[in-house]
């Protein structure tokens, strides 16, 4: 009867033990905070060599550290708008950023909605950008959104045969889609992070096309994300 007794009772701790360990795996694995980065190919890093270090995702999760996990859901020419050419909302991407169930969202569109061919006004890029913060605000993980406002556009940098640059992307648009980001931030009393207004003065970051920055402005563009993030 002590043997059954004993036997009971080191079945009983060894099941304890086994549980302990489990839940604080589980624990642990929640404590990784899931960073969804959505936006275009100044996300996915377009004409940065080594993406997989240098894109800003990349270098975010470089200065985030171990407990945060930095998934790159950049979309190369996708737009907010869902009447432009390619609107993000049909890309795979989207879809996958949704089920990431992310606690972050950092949402970074609009430069190619300034296309001169895309533009097609304030109320619907706003009705669809309210409507993609909807999306992500359903989600179980109930994500932190901050809007970022697309980078400066440099048109001295562009080749000079373009009227714009070669992707027909008017800095006027873009500016006006910078102040709509802006707003709709301050409305929805959402996380501005104005990428527009830090990366102004620095046309050296955008030397190819002065669309898409190159490493070192991917870095930078991380640099202002890390400190929002971290604020």
């Amino acid at each position: 009867m002590k043997f059954k007794t004993k036997l009971t009772l080191f079945f009983s701790a060894l099941l304890l033990c086994a549980l302990t360990v489990f839940l604080g795996l589980r624990c642990q694995r929640r404590q990784v905070i899931r960073v969804a980065c959505v936006g275009d190919s100044i996300t996915y890093g377009a004409g940065i060599s080594n993406i997989s270090k240098n894109s800003y995702p990349a270098r975010l999760q470089s200065l985030l550290g171990n407990h945060y996990q930095v998934k790159n859901y950049g979309a190369s020419g996708y737009t907010m708008q869902k009447a432009a050419d390619y609107p993000y909302w049909e890309h795979p991407d989207f879809q996958e950023s949704l089920d990431f169930q992310p606690d972050i969202v950092l949402l970074m569109l609009g430069t190619n909605d300034g296309k001169t061919y895309n533009w097609v006004n304030a109320e619907t890029f706003l009705t669809d950008y309210k409507d993609m913060i909807r999306c992500y605000q359903a989600l179980e993980s109930n994500p932190k959104i901050y809007l970022m406002t697309p980078a400066t556009v440099f048109s001295q940098n562009t080749d000079p045969a373009y009227p714009d640059n070669q992707y027909s992307i008017s800095a006027d648009n873009v500016e006006e889609i910078t102040q709509l980001v802006r707003d709709l931030a301050s409305e929805l009393n959402l996380p501005l992070i104005d990428i527009h207004e830090a990366t102004k003065d620095h046309p050296e970051f955008f030397p190819e096309d002065g669309v898409h920055p190159n490493a070192q402005g991917a870095a930078f563009i991380a640099q202002q994300v890390y400190e929002a993030l971290k604020d």
